[in-house]
């Protein structure tokens, strides 16, 4: 019939009408594969504790092959989904009518571009609506275009974000299309999956980069310098990129065009990162757009220097100088220079290792992301029975 609601696949039943439980924390995200807002999501959902809080999770674009589904899933979270080709006005319609059914104290969209749908749920129901902001707030709402980007940043009027620099930002914002209230909980790790090593610096092969092969990523920055870092006496290292996307084949080509296609590795996705930063002397993060970048965490839990643009919260994350180096977008010829520094002081990249991991097991742990969470819907108005 053309006016029945679409319902969403739960992940063991197709026929979920009878089988839908209540839920007090119902979490929206766009997909589930390899990205940092997916890690976080899990994170928050393994240290929860599900007796008491009951939580479940909606997947925008649902595949099962996704790598944090199958995380989530081993937790025994419920995940419900709405197939890829359904209209995103479907979508809208099955997310109201699951909300409606399992009546959830909180909705909590992972991501900016599912805030809309979120508050559309809660809308008719006693549940609190939470939006996210996980980057730079200019850019998420040009990202979605201006009718879905204006929409996704005034709803809900409650958001979180995980960025001191983007919450700031959009405090100085017009109030027309903005949150009226953020709040920031920082983004946490499994310190214990990111085991800091002392092996020699000379035994470590490459030079990591991870991210996705975006934009906003500005991987050309990186590719770039490298022709200036080899001729300056780091001619034999290797530079490795952990992460895939749209850009491949452009940059592909383009490190061929600088003569640099032996030195650089394009790996694709890797599943697992804490072994590829152990591998590495350094991990350079040459973004333009940045919330709180996972991997330059990862990278300080890791026990490896960074040398990072000052996108986001990289200045916060990164003590220039006793962690890494902290570079102004645009200045190439610091990036070069710092880069080269880290390559021919073994003892002050270890060194500023050393002291990314202390930082790491000091700032950095899970604890603090699920007290962090909990309380700003606490401050957004929730009433934790």
């Amino acid at each position: 019939m053309k006016n029945e609601v679409p319902v969403p696949v739960l992940r063991q039943s197709q026929d979920i009408a009878r089988d839908m439980a209540r839920y007090r924390l119902l979490y929206v995200v766009g997909q589930l594969g390899l990205g940092g807002s997916e890690r976080q999501l899990y994170y928050l959902l393994a240290n929860l504790d599900h007796a008491w809080y009951q939580p479940a999770v909606v997947v925008w674009n649902l595949n099962p092959r996704d790598k944090y589904y199958r995380d989530i899933e081993a937790l025994k979270v419920p995940i419900y989904g709405f197939p890829v080709e359904w209209s995103p006005l479907s979508k809208l319609r099955a997310f109201r009518e699951l909300a409606r059914r399992t009546a959830p104290e909180v909705i909590h969209s992972y991501g900016f571009h599912t805030n809309f749908a979120a508050y559309y749920a809660a809308r008719g129901t006693r549940a609190l609506a939470i939006g996210s902001l996980r980057s730079d707030f200019v850019s998420e709402k040009k990202v979605g275009g201006a009718l879905r980007g204006a929409l996704n940043a005034r709803w809900p009027c409650y958001h979180i974000s995980n960025s001191v620099v983007c919450a700031e930002a959009v405090r100085r914002h017009p109030r027309v299309f903005a949150p009226r209230q953020i709040s920031v909980v920082r983004n946490g790790l499994d310190l214990n999956c990111f085991r800091s090593s002392d092996d020699i610096l000379e035994t470590r092969t490459y030079v990591a980069s991870v991210g996705s092969l975006l934009p906003e990523k500005r991987w050309d920055r990186l590719l770039r310098v490298i022709p200036k870092v080899r001729s300056m006496g780091a001619g034999d290292v290797r530079f490795r990129i952990a992460g895939d996307g749209p850009l491949r084949p452009a940059l592909e080509k383009l490190a061929g065009d600088l003569g640099i296609s032996r030195a650089v590795d394009f790996l694709g996705a890797v599943h697992d990162i804490p072994a590829f930063l152990r591998g590495a002397k350094f991990l350079i993060h040459t973004s333009e757009c940045e919330g709180c970048p996972n991997v330059v965490m990862e990278a300080m839990a890791a026990g490896r220097a960074v040398v990072a643009t000052d996108a986001g919260d990289v200045p916060y994350l990164v003590e220039d100088g006793k962690t890494g180096f902290v570079v102004c977008r645009g200045d190439d010829e610091t990036l070069i220079n710092r880069i080269v520094t880290l390559l021919t002081n073994p003892d002050l990249c270890m060194a500023m290792g050393r002291n990314g991991r202390m930082k790491a097991e000091r700032e950095f742990d899970l604890p603090s992301l699920v007290t962090g969470t909990l309380d700003a819907y606490r401050a957004a108005g929730w009433r934790d029975k």
